[in-house]
């Protein structure tokens, strides 16, 4: 049953040293869309670099900072494997990267792909548990993986280079390797079934472990992704998600690459501060918007909303066409008091899109079609443990969202 319902641009970047006009990079390009259809993520990226598409990056205020397109981020990458081969990377080498929103991670990523190693993302310090934690965290996730280098942004030197010290692994900041000459040189050859990246699950039901995602199976995973989604032209992504979380890494960085989409980030903790900078971002769109969350992530902007307040006075939601619901359990309650918020600014119920992944599986596994919103099933809780009612005993049942169909190639 359906139980939400409502209520009763021009393609010029920045110049890198800041003088020129800073404009969004496009939604439509005349390059034709390939739906995710190469054999390695180098290529896919090769063929994204050929449109004008790409990242633009913005501050806490939803001011965009830097755009940043597919060509620009492939040139960069490509100096980037330059400088990781002359430094002695060699295929099958791991190099773990702190994965901070920006070009930094971004180029460095796929400039480990383009040098045949595997970049393995490694989580951002949270505003709890304190320095000791992190270095800790990053400590044991350096010895599972065990790579040649750790990058990381400068200002998390102290940390990170501690963590890498207690594991014998070499700290380097981006910004200074970023800054060294880049001497060209002959780049190995990718083939689709070598491993492309390691990813780090996301822990909800045990400490994180890595998960190698080849590059076959990544593209798969993205076809299927934008397929299930039934990608149009006008879209366009909008995310806050971080780029260590397979929802963030794959479905709102690798995927807009692999199918030739824009996208504007906000960081992370920018969100957490300002959250409802997220939908001036969506408002701002001309096209339609294609943006994730988890369940919190809707229930802080229905919260951060007055009741005195009009949504509509400074928003205008009306072509969100798809508001994906995942990673994290999906709250009925949570999403209707979102609409309730929001129905005002023009939001749609509709737009909803649950689903459900894992890293284990690359991403996506399953996704309702779009258009037809969260639908409810109540179920007998013994249904869910495996277990037998035991007579006498009053049957519970929980409200469990529907998260779809499996996608495309998907088996469950």
């Amino acid at each position: 049953m359906q139980v939400l319902a409502k209520p009763a641009s021009t393609p010029v970047h920045q110049a890198r040293g800041g003088d020129a006009a800073l404009k969004p990079l496009p939604t439509q390009d005349a390059l034709p869309r390939r739906f995710s259809d190469f054999a390695t993520m180098g290529e896919a990226l090769d063929y994204a670099a050929e449109g004008t598409r790409g990242f633009n990056f913005h501050d806490p205020r939803g001011t965009l900072t830097r755009a940043y397109p597919y060509s620009e981020l492939r040139s960069d990458a490509i100096a980037c494997a330059h400088r990781l081969i002359a430094h002695g990377i060699a295929p099958r080498d791991r190099v773990a990267l702190v994965a901070e929103t920006g070009p930094e991670f971004a180029q460095m990523f796929f400039g480990v792909i383009y040098a045949g190693a595997w970049p393995v993302p490694l989580p951002l310090p949270t505003s709890f548990g304190g320095k000791e934690s992190y270095i800790d965290q990053l400590s044991v996730q350096l010895k599972s993986c065990d790579p040649k280098i750790l990058f990381f942004p400068a200002e998390l030197d102290e940390m990170a280079a501690e963590a890498a010290r207690q594991n014998g692994v070499e700290p380097m900041d981006y910004e200074g390797f970023i800054a060294r000459d880049a001497a060209p040189c002959r780049l190995p050859r990718a083939d689709t079934d070598d491993i492309a990246y390691l990813q780090y699950s996301s822990g909800s039901t045990r400490f994180p472990h890595g998960v190698a995602v080849t590059h076959k199976a990544l593209l798969s995973n993205l076809s299927a992704h934008s397929h299930g989604m039934k990608l149009e032209p006008d879209d366009r992504c909008i995310s806050w998600l971080p780029w260590y979380h397979d929802m963030g890494l794959v479905g709102c960085f690798l995927s807009p690459v692999a199918n030739q989409v824009t996208v504007d980030y906000l960081k992370t903790e920018d969100f957490a501060r300002r959250p409802l900078a997220w939908l001036d971002l969506i408002t701002r769109n001309e096209g339609t918007t294609i943006s994730y969350s988890p369940t919190f992530g809707y229930d802080i902007c229905a919260r951060r909303m007055s009741s005195q307040t009009r949504a509509s006075d400074r928003f205008d939601l009306s072509r969100w066409r798809l508001a994906g619901n995942g990673a994290d359990m999906i709250r009925p309650d949570v999403m209707q008091s979102f609409v309730d918020a929001f129905a005002d600014a023009g939001f749609s119920p509709s737009a909803f899109l649950p689903s459900y992944g894992l890293a284990e599986s690359t991403l996506a596994v399953t996704i309702m079609p779009p258009g037809e919103g969260i639908m409810v099933e109540l179920v007998e809780e013994t249904e869910l443990s495996g277990g037998d009612v035991s007579e006498g005993r009053p049957q519970r049942y929980r409200a469990i969202v529907n998260c779809g169909k499996p996608v495309k190639d998907m088996v469950v």
